[in-house]
């Protein structure tokens, strides 16, 4: 299916004008979804982590632990999520996915047990799972809607973590206090920010859902006899955004600790989270023509080898402003990978297996992202945490060099 079919075409320019601003607002509080489902519940952690690390006498590879734990709930909740999808709306999922991820981000500010607190990231990862898949359906059909801005769309939506990662790094300094368990305040100042995101973001997934409604059955009509690719014509693509997955978490779980340890002080390590979460609002607009250009891997494959460039920075050189570029570069890119599979999706797959094709790739993203966490852990228990990012950078590299090799499977 053309992805035009689903567009209400304008009169005029000016009316072309006046449709685009309210699409890319509705866009931009649709991000705010995903802000919640990793600015908030995923990499606020890392902030969290060297406070709970010495708090609970945890070593590097049981700090990883807790970021496994979210990926396998989250790989969980992406298993079950066409499941979900076949009874109720991506709307209905997306709001109660913000909802309940909420009410879990203010549960780990009530536990100080390791084991609790991992079955509360088990089940914060596949909540957010609900959220990210949904919305990337969701942010798929408002791109549909108006092709000539779909990578724009698609990056907005994604790139909308970063507004998270720069709550986070404002409300987490603040609320940690130096008494016993003094991290669990910042839980709830979350938990609160969840909260108060939720409310913008349920509101712009039920416009869309609304909106675009008849345009979906008329799609799953029109895709019903559409051949669909066979999962091994996307492997290549599957397989280095496994390694993305692997790569990138190893980084946003231990940098903030690598840059502590190197003896920089709390307020350059804010400003260095405060310039990535800043950097990955503004990538929508830096990669959307790429996401709009390329129709196979190769979207991936240039942003996985950019991410493997700036982890590698910081494990080599300890220099403040080699942080800052590293920060700027990774927050820059990280997330418009993963609005490459989206886009990739939409470019190979009918509309009617949309939901399919992001959750595989959510499902090999959370692999990787499970692996990550405690590989790299174990690496940095071992030989530091300078040689744990080389590895993470090595794997980003191996994903640039697969996802070269994924072809477009139709044409333009």
């Amino acid at each position: 299916m053309s992805s035009s079919s689903l567009e209400t075409a304008p009169h005029s320019p000016s009316a072309a004008s006046a449709q685009r601003l309210p699409t890319l607002l509705l866009a931009a509080a649709l991000s705010l979804g995903s802000a919640i489902a990793l600015g908030f519940a995923r990499f606020a952690y890392a902030l969290l982590l060297p406070s709970m690390k010495l708090d609970l006498g945890w070593s590097f590879a049981q700090a990883g632990a807790m970021n496994t734990a979210n990926a396998l709930g989250y790989l969980l909740g992406a298993l079950v999520f066409p499941r979900l999808a076949r009874r109720w709306s991506a709307a209905a999922l997306f709001a109660a996915g913000c909802a309940l991820t909420a009410l879990l981000m203010a549960g780990s500010g009530l536990l100080a047990d390791t084991h609790s607190l991992l079955i509360v990231r088990v089940i914060t990862g596949a909540s957010s799972a609900a959220i990210f898949i949904s919305g990337g359906v969701l942010a798929a059909r408002l791109a549909s809607a108006r092709p000539r801005d779909a990578g724009l769309i698609l990056g907005l939506y994604y790139g909308g973590t970063g507004w998270g990662i720069v709550a986070s790094s404002l409300l987490v300094p603040v609320t940690i206090f130096n008494v016993v368990h003094g991290w669990e305040f910042a839980w709830f100042a979350l938990a609160a920010a969840c909260a108060l995101f939720a409310a913008f973001a349920i509101g712009a997934a039920r416009r869309i859902e609304r909106a675009h409604a008849s345009a979906v059955s008329a799609a799953r009509a029109a895709d019903s006899a559409a051949d669909v690719p066979a999962w091994p014509r996307f492997a290549a693509a599957l397989a280095g955004y496994g390694l993305f997955g692997v790569g990138y978490i190893g980084y946003m779980t231990f940098i903030v600790a690598l840059l502590r340890n190197a003896g920089m002080s709390a307020a350059v390590v804010t400003g260095f989270y405060l310039l990535l979460g800043a950097a990955t609002v503004v990538s929508a607009r830096i990669w959307s023509s790429l996401l709009d250009r390329m129709r196979g891997g190769q979207a991936l494959a240039v942003l996985n080898g950019l991410l493997a460039v700036a982890t590698l920075l910081p494990a080599l050189f300890s220099q403040p402003w080699i942080a800052f570029v590293s920060g700027t570069l990774f927050g820059a890119t990280f997330l418009s990978a993963v609005a490459s599979t989206t886009a990739f999706v939409r470019h190979n797959l009918p509309a009617s297996h949309w939901t399919k094709g992001i959750s595989a790739f959510t499902i090999v993203f959370a692999f990787g992202q499970i692996v990550g966490p405690v590989v790299i852990g174990w690496v940095s228990d071992g030989a530091g945490l300078a040689r744990g990012l080389v590895y993470s950078a090595l794997l980003l590299a191996a994903g640039a060099l697969l996802a070269a090799c994924q072809k477009a499977l139709r044409a333009a």
